[in-house]
């Protein structure tokens, strides 16, 4: 028996905070009957469960390293009818979604998955899965201002963590410098914000890694399938990450 979060999460449906958010919601029916109660556990081998009148299967695991284009939805659908990633992944027959999310202006690396436990993994708040981008702006930011960042800065919704920053380019001719940042956290549009609050605002954002993953050799609105050991060594860096921020909690 597990929750029941869970093994709609395992099923592909999203991810397992979303799952949660579709039980309350009441749209989600075991044996017959709407449950909204997240405690409920449930065989996955022999209950019927369904989603908004739709059975639920268990999939073939998934999961895509996507190379975003600037303009594209990070969804799995848009009402107002806009690109979104999966249009980029037709020949994929599973029920794919992203973990996380890139703006609508920003390209990059996008994982999408059907593995709910695997996404949940990557993006709960308590993992710090570090994340990199490389940041256009225009002019060069004084390393006083790139230290903020690494130092972590006061934004609306608190400080920052710490984050790596480096510059990564300089170009005199067009007046611009491209700034490399790793941070650890994953709120919305958080590197833009960041760079708002040194007076210097991007003007192109691209997500270059994610974890231990790179996007090499993967061009724009294509994709490939994480290899065994990639999985293996993501899920291994979320918990380990975990871990020390444990010990430091502890040892504080």
């Amino acid at each position: 028996m597990e929750r029941l979060q869970k093994v709609l999460a395992e099923a592909g449906v999203a991810s397992r905070r979303k799952c949660e958010e579709l039980i309350t919601a009441g749209r989600v029916q075991v044996n017959g009957e709407t449950v909204t109660a997240l405690g409920v556990k449930v065989d996955a081998k022999k209950d019927t469960i369904h989603v908004d009148g739709r059975a639920i299967r268990q999939q073939k695991k998934v999961y895509v390293l996507f190379h975003k284009p600037k303009g594209v939805i990070t969804s799995a659908s848009d009402p107002g009818g806009r690109k979104i990633v999966t249009d980029f992944l037709k020949d994929i027959s599973e029920r794919i979604y992203p973990v996380g999310r890139l703006d609508y202006d920003t390209e990059g690396l996008l994982l999408l998955t059907n593995d709910g436990e695997f996404a949940n993994l990557l993006t709960h708040p308590k993992h710090h899965v570090p994340r990199t981008y490389h940041a256009t702006v225009k002019g060069v930011p004084h390393g006083s201002l790139l230290d903020k960042l690494r130092d972590g800065i006061e934004l609306e919704d608190g400080m920052t963590a710490p984050a790596e920053v480096d510059y990564y380019d300089i170009n005199p001719e067009r007046n611009e410098t491209i700034v490399s940042i790793t941070i650890y956290e994953g709120r919305n549009r958080q590197v833009r914000r960041m760079f708002d609050a040194i007076q210097f605002p991007v003007i192109r954002l691209r997500r270059v890694m994610f974890g231990p993953l790179a996007l090499t050799g993967v061009g724009r609105g294509k994709y490939r399938h994480l290899t065994d050991q990639e999985i293996k060594e993501l899920s291994g860096q979320a918990l380990k990450s975990h871990n020390i921020q444990k010990g430091n909690k502890h040892g504080s």
